[in-house]
């Protein structure tokens, strides 16, 4: 999953933008309209959508209301309108925060490293009886270890971390294996039920890792 997707159409700054977060060591994806962004997003994911609001077709705040739709990935809005009405308009749309351009790099970069800091910060994931410790990779049922591959665990990470929604093969796929894995998406079907096999109770009939008919998977809490 790539940590920051910036949304700028503006060649320059985007670049420049680019450069500073990779120096601090994030991975960094650029789209410079509103299309691309939500392809970008739906193929491969992002931690953080950088958002500039004025874009050729698809503007920024209609990217944010699409991704909120079923997404709560944090979200920056970056834009030259400094009204009160334009601020408001994307924090009602469910943006995290909102900085106006012309901006200082420190500040953009603290703004950033703060949304990070809040959101991801947390070492542990707790779901009942599954505890999850991201920093030794390790998942316990009621504190017994489970014997979990690699990719069994980033794929009950990503749908833990996702609780409630519906997260469709593709995205699942390319986010575990990435898009130019040799792999094909059947193997998702096959770690799905291994997954199922050493965390669900009755892995014939799932509580937890549920299917939804014609799009995917979704995590529910028992």
């Amino acid at each position: 999953m790539t940590d920051i997707l910036i949304v700028e159409d503006n060649k320059e700054l985007a670049d420049l933008l680019c450069d500073f977060l990779r120096a601090e060591n994030y991975t960094v994806s650029v789209a410079e309209t509103g299309e691309k962004a939500l392809s970008l997003y739906e193929k491969y994911g992002a931690r953080l959508i950088v958002l500039d609001v004025m874009l050729p077709g698809i503007d920024g705040f209609a990217v944010c209301r699409r991704i909120r739709e079923d997404s709560n990935t944090p979200i920056l809005i970056v834009s030259a309108k400094t009204d009160k009405e334009d601020k408001l308009n994307g924090l009602v749309l469910g943006a995290d925060d909102y900085i106006e351009k012309p901006y200082d790099i420190d500040i953009m970069l603290a703004k950033i490293s703060g949304i990070f800091r809040r959101r991801y910060a947390v070492d542990e994931l707790i779901d009942g009886d599954i505890r999850i410790n991201k920093v030794s990779r390790t998942v316990c049922k009621n504190d017994v270890p489970l014997d979990l591959t690699a990719k069994e665990f980033d794929l009950l990470l990503l749908l833990i971390e996702n609780k409630g929604q519906a997260l469709s093969k593709e995205f699942l796929f390319n986010q575990i294996w990435g898009s130019d894995s040799f792999s094909e998406q059947q193997t998702l079907t096959v770690h799905v039920k291994w997954l199922r096999e050493k965390i669900e109770d009755d892995p014939k009939n799932p509580k937890r890792i549920l299917t939804v008919w014609g799009v995917g998977y979704k995590y529910e809490s028992v």
